[in-house]
């Protein structure tokens, strides 16, 4: 049992608080991901302190932070607001841009595989693919569907080798995001989605670099498909 002798103190044991800003950040980004903050919403500094009980300075971190994900818009004179849903235009813009970059992620990332690489790129995997029946219908289902998305994506740009290519996909992680998040239409599309990532998955773990690209040329190809013919 821990005593309050000479040189012990209650907060040896408290509990390491998160910063604010971090709060801020996680709650911001799960109204964002529940539908709570609509695409284009204004996000005023002062009416969103006084709704969370919380000073100005971490809620401007928290929305500088979120406008690097592309899902917060920060407009002259006029503060911040949610970023708008995606036009027509631009999900055939980011699937161009996508299908420049990440079949050839996928490529280089089947020639260089590693054990611990394919373990936690099937973890995505089977996470997604548990996620399914609940990512259109539950909050949290369409969290994992997210993050397991958002993460399997990274992993292979990360695991691909090449600093260039990889810088390019993140400069593209904003509006990766924003697709995911506000363009949806109230379908993730994650039932396609899942055995989609498992084949590219399947073409990595068997280092077959032409066929983990076709099969990440095909998903990308796809969910914007299911955008565009909604």
């Amino acid at each position: 049992m821990p005593t309050t002798g000479e040189g012990s103190g209650l907060a040896e044991y408290e509990p390491v608080r998160r910063p604010l800003a971090d709060q801020m950040y996680d709650l911001l980004l799960g109204q964002f991901m529940d539908g709570v903050r609509a695409a284009g919403e204004p996000l005023n500094i002062g009416a969103l302190s006084r709704e969370l009980s919380v000073s100005q300075t971490p809620l401007r971190e928290a929305l500088a932070r979120l406008e690097h994900t592309g899902l917060v818009r920060r407009e002259a004179l006029r503060g911040y607001r949610v970023a708008p849903m995606m036009s027509l235009t631009e999900v055939r813009q980011l699937m161009e841009a996508r299908l420049l970059l990440e079949p050839q992620l996928a490529a280089a990332a089947a020639r260089r595989t590693t054990p611990e690489f394919v373990a936690s790129l099937e973890e995505t995997v089977v996470e997604l693919e548990g996620a399914v029946g609940h990512a259109d219908r539950e909050a949290e289902g369409f969290r994992v569907y997210w993050r397991s998305d958002d993460r399997f994506h990274m992993l292979i740009a990360e695991h691909a080798g090449n600093p260039f290519l990889e810088s390019a996909y993140r400069a593209l992680g904003g509006e990766i995001q924003r697709f995911r998040l506000f363009s949806k239409m109230g379908r993730t599309g994650a039932k396609w989605a899942a055995p989609e990532h498992r084949a590219v998955f399947t073409a990595i773990a068997a280092h077959e670099p032409e066929a983990a690209a076709a099969h990440m040329a095909e998903h990308i190809s796809g969910a914007a498909a299911r955008i565009l013919n909604a």
